[in-house]
């Protein structure tokens, strides 16, 4: 005999803004059990897991939690404001009378001290935080939204083995593949407003709804087809005893209004690269790269050959340089050591990852076509943008809303659409699966997958990886970096190791009074980046660019033979402003990288 559920969630219906998000939702959770609750982006997941942990009330349908049942919920946006240190933040949601040590040690594995004041954190330090929070108790039931969500790939590693070993009941949302098929025993599918679940793990869903979805696209043709003929018997057929004519009139009111209330399955996005022509068949040549700050190595003696067709991933720990390593290779930051040369005709679209690099005031419309009028030039084609936004899933009222109104999956599908108008045969792409669900990274691949162009990345996705590239790009500590052929999987297993953080040893110090113990329990607040630092990341490249242009149309009068001949003292000003302008690269380069390295370091914590 089954055990009686731990939680159960019935008939649950919620309604915002007059649109039906919930309608007859369920969830049941067994003793132990392990559950992926899937769904497109906006389908009510996460309101639906509030609902469970009793942080949202539904409209109507009723919420059980087994009496003593202990629940602890991770929220895609954690909030540690008013605690003093992370240490705190995870002691306060121990129960009573429990000990600190399994707080403190929890913290230690996911490379945190208790010490660090929440008010500086990186997105990945209070991912990390609030992960410690909701394992140390030992919950009975744990409901975790995007656990992954700021996680480098040696953090998740961790997250699944520890996961793995606990016997405390799962219920998970996330949009990363191989987590919820490592972890998941049975799987809900919230669509349109309603449960299905499969008594299968995540592996087997997938070919589950594509079977469900089809059956249902049948049903609705046998349906349109009926209202056909229903219709051709009203006007042609009525005859005979008026009571039967009464029902089937009737009967075709009711079948209608069964077309008139069926919610379609949400469309899929139609990702299209916009076409240049073709590179020479060497992409990228590096030679002996070298990039250090600080006395730190980021990069030291790395070579590679890129050719056309290749798609290559660089991953790696938060903080190892793995952007720093993708500009250099594309040219946006000069090397301290060695040479990189780029293929001819190449054209480049490149997409990074901060989200937030939108300007929230500008409207959608807006975004895409830089502000004038109302086309988007998408492969050096025009397209009217309503159409171009409803190849990408927006709606054609979203197109005045503004940016900060969107969702994180709306703003990675908004930015990928920006970069994919820009005609391009080379797609350097920074975290492109951030944010997206399933169904769209599933576009996203099988786009990627025929671009006729090379594709370089960077990503924390695995199966996403081992999907799509032909090969994977490695830190081996101390600024190498270490290519590998093949997928994610296969760079494991030729390294025969997963990948780890590393760790930096403290520089040696002159011994320092003791401190006080008011000073003692005041840890060092942790600086993140300014405005005027964030402003100056976004805008450096473009001022490096111009710094770069004006300097090589100086080279080119420079390179005229007879202009030393013609005006002297014209040589010698544009000689000097030459090397004035070269000062200035290599100072914005110096202060982009600094800032990049930071930037870097705070965002993975």
């Amino acid at each position: 005999m089954a055990p009686p559920p731990l939680l159960q969630l019935s008939g649950i219906a919620l309604t915002f803004g007059g649109t039906p998000l919930l309608e007859d939702a369920e969830l049941s959770v067994s003793p132990g059990e392990r559950v992926s609750l899937v769904g497109r982006n906006g389908s009510g997941k996460s309101t639906l897991l509030k609902i469970a942990a009793g942080l949202v009330e539904p409209d109507r349908g009723s919420v059980f939690v087994q009496p003593g049942a202990l629940v602890r919920y991770l929220p895609q946006e954690p909030d540690l404001a008013g605690f003093a240190t992370t240490l705190a933040y995870v002691e306060a949601g121990l129960p009573r009378g429990e000990g600190a040590h399994v707080a403190r040690m929890l913290l230690e594995q996911l490379g945190l001290t208790g010490g660090e004041d929440p008010a500086h954190l990186s997105g990945g330090e209070i991912r990390r935080a609030s992960l410690a929070r909701v394992l140390a108790p030992s919950p009975d039931i744990l409901l975790l939204d995007e656990p992954t969500n700021h996680l480098d790939l040696p953090t998740i590693e961790w997250l699944e083995r520890d996961l793995e070993v606990r016997r405390t009941a799962l219920v998970i949302i996330s949009h990363d593949r191989r987590f919820l098929s490592t972890l998941s025993r049975s799987t809900v599918w919230l669509d349109r407003g309603r449960t299905r679940r499969l008594e299968r793990g995540f592996a087997h869903f997938e070919e589950w709804r594509d079977t469900v979805l089809a059956d249902e696209e049948r049903e609705q043709h046998k349906l349109d087809r009926k209202i056909v003929e229903e219709e051709h018997w009203i006007r042609y057929g009525v005859s005979g005893r008026r009571k039967r004519n009464v029902r089937r009139v009737a009967e075709l009111q009711t079948l209608r209004e069964r077309r008139r209330t069926h919610r379609a399955s949400t469309g899929s996005v139609n990702f299209t690269a916009g076409g240049a022509p073709a590179s020479g068949d060497l992409v990228i040549e590096a030679k002996g790269l070298g990039k250090s700050y600080g006395g730190r190595p980021i990069v030291r003696d790395f070579s590679i050959r890129i050719m056309r067709g290749d798609r290559i991933g660089i991953v790696g720990p938060n903080g190892s340089g793995k952007t720093t390593l993708l500009n250099l290779l594309t040219g946006q930051l000069a090397p301290d050591e060695g040479t990189v040369r780029l293929g001819a005709n190449l054209a480049i679209a490149a997409l990074d990852q901060h989200r937030d690099s939108l300007d929230p005031g500008i409207t959608v419309a807006e975004a895409l076509t830089g502000g004038r009028g109302d086309t988007v030039m998408a492969g050096g084609k025009p397209r009217h943008v309503v159409g171009y936004m409803k190849d990408f899933l927006f709606a054609p009222e979203q197109a005045r809303t503004p940016l900060g109104k969107l969702s994180g999956g709306e703003r990675g599908r908004l930015m990928l659409a920006q970069v994919l108008a820009r005609p391009s045969n080379l797609l350097v792409l920074d975290e492109p699966t951030n944010d997206l669900d399933m169904e769209t990274l599933d576009v996203l691949e099988e786009m990627l997958g025929d671009y006729p162009g090379t594709v370089l990345l960077i990503s924390h996705d695995r199966d996403f990886l081992d999907r799509l590239v032909h090969g994977v790009i490695v830190p081996s500590g101390d600024g190498r970096w270490t290519e590998y052929a093949g997928g994610y999987s296969d760079m494991l297993a030729q390294r025969g190791a997963d990948l780890v953080r590393e760790t930096r040893k403290a520089e040696p110090r002159k011994a320092a009074p003791e401190p006080s113990p008011s000073e003692a329990a005041t840890p060092p607040a942790k600086r993140r980046l300014s405005f005027k630092d964030k402003h100056a990341l976004e805008t450096l490249p473009k001022t490096i660019a111009a710094l770069q242009a004006e300097a090589a149309a100086l080279q080119r009068k420079l390179d005229d033979p007879g202009f030393y001949a013609r005006d002297r003292a014209a040589f010698e000003s544009a000689t000097a402003a030459l090397g004035a302008l070269h000062e200035k690269i290599a100072a914005a380069e110096e202060q982009w990288l600094e800032l990049e390295i930071e930037r870097e370091s705070l965002a993975g914590g």
